[in-house]
């Protein structure tokens, strides 16, 4: 089984801001008062920014989405997460701003490197944006990121 997630994770009003009026845009609940808002095709169009910096270590970040997610970070921290797995094998990355600023990451790891200590790069995103891991295997889990791990497969599609 695989799963592929590019999103970005926070509160429903940050994400709101940075959805804005984009047709294309689903901002979706998750645990523990945080929100998920994928990275659809219509969302990347409409927030790429010619001549834009890019994100090292990110495949489906449009340029200038860095200056963007940083603005909205003044509303609170704000995360983009990027998972790509198949058959056990696969990528993890997280980057989280607050207050306008990077404040964790970027981090990325591999499934065939040992295991960060402090968790996962998206795990450890989640904790920076207050989430808890209590009684589950992790923040992920914990926050119920596993309902929406291919976004094709759950995300309604465009009318």
């Amino acid at each position: 089984m695989g799963y592929f997630l590019q999103a970005v994770v926070s509160t429903e009003p940050v994400l709101r801001t940075v959805a804005g009026s984009v047709e294309g845009a689903w901002v979706v609940p998750l645990g523990q008062h945080l929100s998920l808002l994928p990275m659809t095709d219509e969302l990347f169009d409409a927030v790429t920014a010619a001549g834009g910096g890019e994100l090292a270590g990110f495949w489906k970040v449009p340029a200038g989405f860095a200056d963007i997610v940083a603005t909205c970070s003044a509303g609170g921290p704000i995360a983009y997460v990027e998972a790509d797995y198949f058959g056990g094998s696969g990528t993890q990355s997280a980057q989280v701003w607050a207050g306008g600023e990077t404040v964790l990451g970027p981090l990325h790891s591999a499934s065939e490197e040992p295991a960060p200590a402090d968790g996962s790069p998206i795990s450890q995103a989640l904790r920076r944006l207050g989430a808890v891991k209590g009684e589950h295997f992790d923040e992920f889990d914990a926050i119920g990121l596993g309902r929406h791990r291919d976004t094709d497969d759950w995300l309604p599609s465009p009318s």
